[in-house]
């Protein structure tokens, strides 16, 4: 009889060959390289895309002096410490200053951001006026420069408003219209191509025949891509087969700077990724450890990075947040911050064992007192998608973990932080 010698498993605790999940990271530091080519864009067009060269404002902002209320233009040197009577000469609307010269002991109706007369500093609120025809009597405690936004208290000439790297959202859409700038500098889109394997899997609208599912990691993976703004290649279902595995990854390399596949990166009979990866390529590591989503493969293919994410659904989503996500930031030209945690008290107990760093599904919710707890969404198997689904964290347990009673400061992950 032949000696058996047992293989590591995914159903180990510890496997001595597996990366821990920061030494994995460091791995894929190593590689990233961002993508150096930009691309001008209307600013409408840019929503999403990441910033080449820094925004830098060619006025200041506000650009004169204007009113921070409804009310009266003045000369603080008119300010009495009791009530004072001034004359009111004209109004000031915003868009529409008012042409003339405000003498002492004169004033201006003036409108939220109006411009202030030249000889005025002072703005008394609406409230504190009694009028009586042009004539307004000021009442209560006023202060010399109140009520005035000062011309460029905002934004300086020449200040830079938005660093290289920034992805740009709808608020600084605003901000650079505000500019006048029309047009910005931007990196081109990182193009992303991917595609699950498995003969058992099958496209919506196909019908299943006996030990046939339905593909759902492609849907997950092109929303996750298109939620980073990334150019997507969706290149279907590629069989478990060396030759068809062979000619996408080459396809897949050629035509992005990122390859993703789904599945075939364990140790069964028709897992052929990662040797296909060492054909190719290289590879840089295989196995994490942690849960779920203890094999990924990464390496290079040609000069696309590459990323193998397991084939259960949960994983894939896993090892993207952790691993994928925050690499094709950096490789977009990004400057992305660390992921927000929290220390939250857990509702439930949760079962870990020793030995893995565990990504678990949590739910982040306020109890009838106000306070912010979080229990988890119950069975944690990779396959359970819908965990996914209903969950809007991950509870975070690390390697020294053996389980967690109710009552317990867990480490939490907002799913806030990761879209």
């Amino acid at each position: 009889m032949a000696e058996f010698t047992p293989q590591p498993s995914c159903a180990d605790p510890q496997d001595q060959q597996s990366l821990n999940v920061e030494q994995a990271r460091a791995h894929i530091d190593t590689l990233l390289l961002p993508i150096s080519s930009w691309q001008k864009l209307a600013l409408r067009e840019a929503l999403g895309h990441v910033l080449h060269q820094p925004i830098k404002s060619p006025i200041q902002v506000p650009p004169h002096n204007n009113s921070a209320m409804d009310g009266y233009a003045m000369h603080s040197s008119d300010i009495q410490a009791d009530s004072f009577t001034l004359t009111q000469v004209g109004i000031a609307y915003a868009g529409q200053p008012y042409i003339g010269q405000v003498a002492k002991g004169d004033c201006v109706r003036i409108m939220t951001g109006a411009m202030m007369p030249p000889e005025c500093d002072t703005v008394i609120m609406q409230e504190h006026v009694a009028v009586d025809g042009h004539s307004i009597t000021v009442h209560g405690t006023q202060n010399p420069g109140q009520n005035v936004r000062m011309a460029g208290e905002d934004i300086q000439q020449g200040d830079s408003v938005l660093p290289a790297g920034h992805r740009i959202t709808p608020a600084d859409m605003g901000l650079i219209a505000s500019l006048g700038i029309a047009e910005v500098i931007t990196k081109r889109r990182l193009r992303v191509a991917f595609f699950s394997t498995g003969d058992e899997l099958r496209s919506i609208g196909e019908s299943l025949e006996a030990g046939q599912i339905y593909d759902s990691n492609r849907y997950t993976l092109y929303g996750m891509l298109k939620r980073l703004d990334a150019d997507v290649l969706d290149m279907g279902v590629v069989p478990d087969n060396k030759a068809a595995l062979k000619s996408a990854l080459q396809q897949a390399a050629a035509e992005a700077d990122v390859v993703i596949t789904s599945g075939g990166v364990s140790v069964g009979d028709a897992d052929y990724v990662k040797e296909m990866l060492a054909e190719l390529g290289e590879v840089n590591f295989w196995k994490i450890a942690m849960k779920p989503g203890r094999p990924l493969a990464f390496g290079k293919i040609q000069d696309a990075l590459f990323f193998g994410l397991p084939g259960n659904p949960v994983s894939v989503m896993v090892t993207f947040y952790q691993f994928v996500q925050p690499a094709l930031r950096k490789m977009a030209g990004e400057n992305p911050q660390p992921l927000p945690l929290m220390q939250v008290q857990t509702e439930s107990a949760i079962r870990k064992r020793p030995g893995r760093f565990e990504f678990q599904r949590g739910i982040l919710f306020e109890n009838e007192r106000g306070e912010l707890k979080v229990r988890t969404t119950g069975q944690q198997g990779s396959g359970i998608l819908r965990s996914m689904s209903v969950a809007n964290c991950f509870i975070l347990l690390d390697e020294e973990c053996d389980g967690i009673n109710p009552g317990t400061i867990v480490t939490v992950q907002p799913f806030a932080g990761l879209v």
